[in-house]
């Protein structure tokens, strides 16, 4: 990227930001009153509080990110418009599902349809396994499109645990697309994501004031996992991998043990590592913060491992990250000691 495109990112995070903030002090009072999520035994929250901020995040994002991308004259807008389309639809579905329950298989169909839209826009020549037959290739792309979206949706249940996730990976990412490493437009839409999330992050630190919803929590995984797909089909799998693996183990590692134990994995729950921290004595600002040192870690892993573009040098980071989460969900599912 030039200066010119790195100002454009700078700019795209700034007017992000303030379009969320903004948006989410005019529409908080409105929220209180239609919007209200009570406690209950799977919650966290021990008071009543709006949900909804997620409304606020996606427009801060992709107004700010079709203005930035409009004025950076890129030649081919069409790819970031229609993950922008497929982002506004599964906010429609989180805001349908925040208002009432949708049934579960109604649910991921629409949520599939989405994510099958990002996955086969992707242009034909881009390819992670040249191998693989691209059908194949694509189809398990959009599994797990499908479960990366329902895990980040998944882990938004302790206040700012989604901006402490998506704050360090919109940040590699854009720090990558600086040195050419993704395309332009991708990293516009990471520096935007950031900004909104970081213009919200004042509202939901503990005790949050308001919650994302489905309807922020659904579109920031479509666009975290696009932000994703771009590194991986631009040869940077082992940095697409490492960027999310503390959000792929926690909740991957809690739908495998509730599976085997036969519960009903689909239903809301508090079996996730982060709850179980806060239930072993943890405050939440101490699981928040050292979620967010790791993924400040692995985004320092992510960003050498595009660095020195060696296989050797990729499976070094993936095992010295990989211990790093199973160090961290260890010390979570673990009794605090005084």
């Amino acid at each position: 990227m030039t200066s010119f495109e790195i100002l454009l990112s700078f700019i795209a995070a700034v007017l992000a930001a303030s379009i969320s903030a903004m948006l989410i002090q005019a529409t908080r009072p409105m929220l209180l009153r239609v919007a209200l999520a009570k406690p209950n035994a799977r919650s966290s929250h021990k008071i009543p509080t709006p949900q909804g901020a997620g409304i606020a995040v996606t427009v801060a994002t992709l107004l700010a990110g079709a203005i930035v991308l409009v004025l950076a004259g890129l030649s081919d807008l069409t790819p970031p418009f229609v993950v922008f389309a497929a982002s506004l639809f599964i906010a429609v579905v989180g805001f349908a599902d925040d208002v009432r329950p949708l049934p579960v298989v109604p649910r991921l169909l629409l949520q599939a349809a989405a994510v099958a839209v990002v996955v086969f826009a992707a242009p034909g020549d881009l390819r992670i396994v040249p191998a693989c037959p691209l059908w194949l290739e694509r189809g398990l792309l959009l599994v797990a499109g499908l479960w990366f979206v329902n895990l980040v949706n998944f882990m938004d249940g302790l206040d700012l645990m989604t901006a402490a996730e998506a704050v360090p990976i919109t940040v590699a990412v854009a720090l990558l697309g600086s040195f050419g490493h993704v395309p332009a437009a991708t990293t516009i839409v990471a520096a935007a994501l950031c900004g909104a999330l970081l213009g919200f992050s004042p509202f939901n630190r503990p005790v949050a004031r308001i919650f994302l919803g489905d309807v922020g929590s659904l579109p920031i995984g479509l666009l975290l996992g696009w932000c994703l797909l771009q590194l991986a089909l631009h040869q940077q799998f082992a940095a697409a991998l490492l960027l999310p693996l503390y959000y792929l183990a926690d909740a991957t590692v809690t739908l495998l043990r509730r599976m085997a134990r036969r519960e009903p994995f689909w239903a809301a729950h508090r079996s996730h590592f982060y709850q179980r921290a806060t239930d072993n004595g943890f405050t939440v600002w101490r699981v928040i913060g050292e979620v967010f040192v790791l993924n400040v870690v692995l985004a320092l892993l992510a960003i050498t491992s595009v660095a020195l573009n060696s296989l050797a040098a990729d499976i070094v980071l993936l095992l010295a990250g990989a211990l790093a989460v199973a160090l961290l969900l260890h010390r979570f599912s673990q009794p605090r000691m005084p």
